[in-house]
């Protein structure tokens, strides 16, 4: 769909919608992130020197454990002293807004200042290493690509310290705990095991939930530009309201010159047309005045078959059959239906879809019941392709080809450009080749038209559905969407 082209890049000569995460470009990762704000870093530096005082507190005054408690005390101090920083500069400054940079540097100290505390309590030996996965998970989840990679890194190397050096691990009073070299490894493979499994699992779960959240930005700035339309139409009626009386005033007043002019005068001529223009000013207000939504039907319920016909028309007219069928009980009155603009936006990107993939002929087919109303697009292309049949209506799911209707509008602008032909004589040159075919950007799918459209549909009450179409072998099996609402879901009331 035209209005989604844009709702998302790509590098060049990749598909559109689709992101290369491959570590060989991975100084293309994508800017996603934004950070946290500086008041939930500070919330989460209090809890961590929470944790490790009290942890601190309870190994050196409870079990006893030959702590050195002055170090330990001085390291959890200088995170004390940053988030105290932290504090007075957000009473000072508006830190509201996340910022990754700052989240990035906030990070890499708390980072820095763990490693220290382990290292002063047994290294890799301690337990309490598990916990330098947190903050790279925390940056996969929130920061961009570059920045969480950094941050990862970092884990890397500390661990690598640690694994070189620490202060042996405290114990019991009299009794010394020596632990092997390949248990310190082990316990070094498992944190970067879980550092690098984490922040992957995180990295992706952000991804996919920022594609979410830029379909439906998009699928609601659809609607928010038909309800702009739609307006349009009250505030043209409150001008022409206005604008009543001031051209009130003017016909009296041409009326009062024509009536003292002399007759066949110059002055006499320019107030008759000053009327007329004016006559015509009232009409063109009464028209803008009578609001379409008030009072035509197009506005507010229509037809099912003129809203699939409006829905097919922006579609056809290219080497496509195109047919809608409305069928119903016998003898009942046409039915109608509230024309919204979720219903036309989201069966016009299904019938786009059928189009594109249609070999010679689409059918709209609806089905008018006592409680329900069907309707099904069904072509007779190749189907859904196995692989995308279960993850269709996920956002970024396309297979789509340069489409038969995408074809046929690139030979018609191809036509149009191409320079006319040239009759030339002999010992004179032929004119330059007609320039190549030209390629329209909206060819290629990047997945959202078919996500947005089963979004608006389902917003209305409807439920889609997909499947083949009638054909039950062979290379054009065919698509078939069915949508299918409650009958007073769409009925007015």
């Amino acid at each position: 769909m035209s209005i989604l082209e844009n709702a998302s890049s790509s590098q060049p000569g990749q598909a559109p919608g689709l992101i290369d995460y491959s570590i060989a470009n991975w100084r293309d990762l994508p800017r996603r992130g934004r950070g946290l704000t500086l008041r939930t870093l500070i919330i989460l530096r209090w809890l961590a020197i929470l944790g490790q005082s009290a942890t601190v507190v309870v190994a050196a005054g409870m079990l006893h454990f030959p702590l050195p408690i002055w170090q330990c005390l001085l390291v959890i101090a200088a995170s004390v002293i940053v988030n105290m920083t932290s504090v007075a500069r957000l009473r000072q400054t508006d830190s509201r807004l996340p910022d990754g940079r700052q989240t990035a540097i906030h990070l890499g100290f708390d980072i820095l200042q763990l490693s220290v505390l382990l290292a002063l309590t047994g290294g890799l030996e301690n337990p309490f290493c598990l916990l330098l996965v947190a903050p790279v998970t925390v940056a996969a989840a929130s920061l961009p690509g570059r920045q969480a990679i950094g941050l990862g890194l970092l884990v890397l190397i500390a661990t690598g310290v640690l694994f070189k050096w620490s202060l042996p691990l405290p114990w019991q009073s009299g009794t010394e705990l020596e632990l092997p070299v390949l248990y310190r490894f082990g316990t070094g493979l498992a944190l970067i095991t879980g550092v690098v499994f984490t922040s992957a699992y995180a990295w992706r779960v952000a991804a996919d939930a920022e594609k979410l959240e830029l379909a439906l930005a998009t699928t609601q700035d659809v609607l928010q530009r038909e309800q702009r339309l739609a307006a349009l139409g009250g505030l043209a009626a409150a001008a022409a309201h206005e604008l009543g009386t001031p051209l009130a005033t003017i016909q009296v007043v041409a009326k009062e010159l024509l009536r003292d002019a002399k007759a066949g005068g110059a002055v006499a001529e320019d107030a008759t047309l000053l009327l007329q223009q004016a006559d015509r000013c009232r009409e063109i207000l009464k028209r803008l005045s009578q609001r379409p939504e008030d009072g035509d039907a197009l506005y507010a319920d229509v037809g099912l078959k003129a809203l699939l016909n409006e829905v097919v028309e922006p579609h056809a007219g290219f080497d496509l059959e195109m047919s809608v069928y409305v069928g119903g009980q016998p003898g009942a009155a046409e039915l109608r239906v509230l024309r919204l603009p979720e219903i036309i936006h989201g069966l016009s990107a299904i019938v786009e879809n059928a189009a594109d993939f249609a070999s010679s002929e689409v059918r709209i087919d609806a089905t008018v019941a006592a409680d329900w109303i069907e309707v099904e697009v069904i072509d007779d292309g190749p189907g859904f392709a196995a692989d995308i049949l279960p993850r269709l209506g996920e956002p970024y799911v396309t297979s789509r080809p340069h489409g038969k209707a995408r074809r046929a509008l690139a030979a018609q602008i191809r036509d149009a450009t191409r320079p006319p032909k040239i009759t030339v004589g002999k010992g004179k040159k032929a004119p330059p080749p007609p320039p190549p075919e030209p390629v329209i950007p909206s060819q290629g799918g990047m997945g959202l038209g078919f996500f947005i459209a089963r979004t608006l549909l389902e917003r209305t009450g409807g439920v889609v559905t997909v499947g083949t179409g009638e054909a039950s072998h062979g290379p054009n099996r065919g698509a078939r969407v069915t949508v299918r609402w409650p009958r007073a879901a769409l009925t007015p009331a």
